[in-house]
């Protein structure tokens, strides 16, 4: 494990796009539904627990959290998506920022979309992967709580969502994730690398 994701630390939370931070260096952001496991994720790629507040009470994450491993990069909490008990207009505020968060975030080097391996592509999360698809966003698609399903149907479910995907030719790619058992951590790890510009550090 690259020990710099060790270091990250929280920055600022934003409701708005007016509030963002600058735009120097690149950053990596996690969508997904409420309940798919994001915040768990973020915690255990960055090996901090607690850094991503986790709550037993879906939808609490309503803002943009940000988190600096060096001045140069970011990982972004998303707001949970599709379960929330808000209101509906709040709701559509949230699909708003984040829509419009993806389309205009020049720093954001790529998105990793958590999905619940029990219960892969919704419509949010479709509908996540065509936003992606329309600015030129590569996506890394972690189904999460795979020690909830035995080998069999666990890797049945990664091959559904990798058929699913695959019109999107090589900008989406899939994997199995457990922050329970701390699988398929190295898997994400090399992804980020190379978003983020470790990897092109390492060959220097």
């Amino acid at each position: 494990m690259n020990p710099a994701y060790n270091r990250a630390q929280f920055v600022i939370s934003v409701a708005s796009l007016s509030q963002l931070p600058s735009e120097d260096g690149r950053e990596v952001a996690f969508a997904g539904r409420s309940n798919a496991g994001k915040s768990s994720a973020i915690n255990t790629l960055t090996n901090i627990r607690g850094l991503a507040r986790i709550s037993k009470t879906p939808g609490r994450t309503q803002l943009i959290n940000f988190f600096e491993i060096d001045e140069k990069r970011r990982l972004v909490d998303l707001p949970g998506y599709g379960y929330a008990k808000v209101p509906e207009k709040m709701k559509i505020q949230w699909q708003k920022l984040l829509e419009r968060y993806l389309q205009t975030r020049e720093c954001l080097a790529g998105l990793v979309l958590v999905m619940d391996v029990r219960h892969p592509m919704t419509t949010f999360d479709q509908q996540f992967l065509d936003w992606a698809a329309v600015v030129a966003m590569p996506v890394h698609i972690l189904l999460t709580k795979s020690d909830k399903l035995k080998r069999g149907p666990a890797s049945n479910a990664l091959l559904a969502v990798r058929k699913a995907v695959s019109h999107y030719d090589n900008a989406v790619s899939v994997q199995l994730f457990s922050s329970l058992k701390r699988q398929g951590v190295d898997e994400v790890h090399q992804c980020l690398d190379v978003w983020l510009g470790f990897a092109g550090e390492a060959s220097e």
